[in-house]
């Protein structure tokens, strides 16, 4: 019988890392797994280091899209990508979370006749304002199988109309690279390299472009997370999205800018942390997981779990209520729970569907969602 031929898609950061596990999983079976890398994050603090922090093995493919507008860059990943999958006609493409990479993708994949799996699945905000949402949304429509990392995706896709047969409850990937790399990553020497004990800092992280990219705003956010490192300081690796705009708008005392953290070092800070203030969807998940009290600094989150379940509460971004809510937060954290499936097997899950899927020779179509033979 022939192997299998699987594209796994990574092309930002948080891809990286979920796509470790999974990667990972089929090259313990019997398939031909490739590492497809898009280019849409290509410079070395956000690309090189995470390869070699995770000990993720070189693409075997490299698109090299680039950046550029939403439009451009899907476009570019998009023409890159179909010339590739006509190149090697793979039997399925595993795309990753709600980037533009998985967006381009999981278009051409659906329309190359290739089974497209959409690992991440069935997480909804519901705020169109977030281009992460359209992505994941439509990523989910055109998607044959659907791996959800906790029970609300699994109820939203349900809601939305989707067969039973394509959902699958699978825990969350990021947890699966979170816990191979613990150890190492309490090891770094990152705390005293930024002058921080463990529990006598906070951390930071702003990357959303609602909250970075109007300056008035970001100055908004900023001089409340002034107050709290009154309190104790914030380290705050710094998005290359924010760096430029830091002049203009000034760093409050006590909030400590250092250059974007490698996937160990991050893990690291997050793990000493008393407290992590973010607008990243991932990171709300690795502090649940590691038991940190997490402070989303955005109106609404595609992950409630961590709410219902873990150690983060949604703020929003008035300065008052961040300040507030810190000040609560380091009086009384919250207990540490962690949500079922969070085990660090998803990778392997998600493996053993996506071979039975190919070994049944269906698929399903986004105008029947009924199974399909051919």
């Amino acid at each position: 019988m022939r192997r299998p031929t699987v594209f796994c898609v990574a092309g930002a950061r948080p891809n990286f890392i979920k796509i470790k596990p999974v990667l990972d999983a089929l090259d313990e079976r019997d398939v031909d797994a490739r590492l497809v890398h898009t280019g849409q994050h290509y410079d070395e603090s956000m690309n090189d280091v995470f390869f070699r922090d995770l000990d993720l093995r070189a693409p075997d493919h490299f698109l090299g899209a680039g950046s550029g507008s939403h439009a451009e860059q899907t476009a570019r990943v998009m023409l890159a990508f179909e010339k590739l999958v006509d190149e090697n006609r793979p039997d399925a493409i595993v795309v990753v979370g709600d980037v533009t990479s998985t967006l381009a993708c999981s278009l051409v994949g659906a329309k190359a006749g290739s089974v497209v799996a959409h690992v991440e699945a069935g997480l909804r905000s519901r705020d169109w304002d977030m281009p992460e949402e359209i992505n994941r949304v439509v990523a989910d429509r055109v998607a044959d199988l659907l791996f959800a990392p906790s029970p609300d995706g699994v109820d939203n896709l349900r809601a939305e109309g989707y067969a039973d047969d394509q959902i699958h409850l699978v825990g969350n990937v990021m947890i699966d690279s979170l816990f191979a790399n613990l150890d190492r990553a309490r090891a770094s020497d990152v705390l005293s390299r930024y002058g921080v004990s463990s529990g006598g800092y906070g951390v930071v992280t702003l990357h959303r472009p609602s909250n970075v990219d109007d300056p008035d705003s970001l100055r908004s956010i900023l001089g409340a997370l002034g107050r709290v490192a009154e309190d104790m300081p914030l380290v705050w690796p710094v998005h290359p999205r924010t760096a430029a705009k830091l002049d203009a708008v000034g760093v409050p005392a006590g909030l400590r800018p250092v250059p974007p953290a490698g996937y160990l070092d991050f893990v690291g800070l997050q793990a000493g942390a008393r407290v992590v203030l973010t607008d990243s969807g991932g990171v709300q998940e690795e502090t649940t997981a590691l038991g940190v009290p997490c402070l989303t600094l955005r109106e609404n989150t595609e992950r409630p779990i961590t709410v219902d379940e873990g150690t983060n509460r949604v703020v929003g971004v008035r300065p008052d209520d961040i300040v507030a809510a810190a000040r609560e937060v380091l009086a009384d954290p919250p207990p540490k729970r962690a949500p079922a499936l969070w085990d660090g097997k998803a990778g392997a899950r998600i493996a053993d569907a996506l071979l039975a899927h190919l070994a049944a020779d269906h698929r399903y179509r986004p105008t029947d969602r009924r199974p399909v033979t051919g």
